[in-house]
């Protein structure tokens, strides 16, 4: 009979020392949340830089367009892939999501390149970018990278990550094409070869320094 009692009262403790769990909001409206801070930005650099030169780069060159447009579908859909593999039990196809939209970033900024060449004129309201211009291009990409990635670190790590690399990879995509869509409003640069190759290796320093650090951090929830 003491030993009931004791299973009881052990029992009565630890339910009064259980705190309710706050449930986790949908992938899709985190996704939506970690937007609007990007959405934030980009307000900010259009007061500065304003819309027109942008808009006067995409008009002489559509490809900068449809390649900026890229790069915002993969950071919307690389974000939500990662909050959606952070709950478990959901499949590692989430992965693939962000596929369409690199695909369209990828071939849009390198047939912008090609055109380049084909042409042999540099469109209208661009330059062609020294060294020292792709260089800050590089910088500008990792740059604002660290941040977004912390964040969405911060956000995923709530949840429970069962692939903590491959999570942690699709946070750098996402946080790399967003500054890369960001770069867009001041990018007064035509599709060179060496802007392209610049940009590419701005987003795999991003996702390997997040497939890196981030599986570790996420690894420990």
């Amino acid at each position: 009979m003491s030993d009931l009692r004791s299973h009881e009262a052990l029992i009565d403790r630890l339910g009064t020392d259980l705190v309710p769990v706050r449930r986790l909001l949908p992938p899709w409206l985190r996704t939506v949340g970690w937007m609007l801070v990007v959405a934030a930005i980009a307000a900010v650099l259009l007061m500065h830089y304003g819309a027109d030169p942008m808009l006067r780069r995409w008009a002489a060159t559509p490809d900068l367009g449809w390649a900026g447009m890229g790069a915002v579908i993969t950071a919307i859909t690389a974000a939500w892939a990662a909050f959606a593999l952070g709950v478990p039990g959901r499949p590692t196809a989430w992965a693939w999501l962000p596929l369409p939209g690199a695909v369209l970033w990828i071939g849009a900024s390198g047939l912008g390149c090609l055109r380049l060449h084909l042409r042999n004129v540099v469109a209208a309201g661009t330059q062609l970018p020294t060294m020292h211009q792709s260089a800050d291009c590089l910088v500008f990409i990792i740059s604002f990278s660290i941040p977004l990635s912390a964040l969405l670190i911060l956000l995923v790590r709530r949840a429970c990550p069962l692939r903590p690399v491959l999570t942690a990879v699709l946070i750098g995509l996402a946080s790399a094409a967003a500054s890369a869509s960001l770069l867009e409003i001041c990018h007064a640069f035509d599709a060179a070869a060496t802007d392209l190759l610049t940009h590419a290796l701005a987003v795999a320093v991003v996702v390997a320094v997040n497939a890196v650090m981030g599986g570790r951090l996420l690894s420990k929830t």
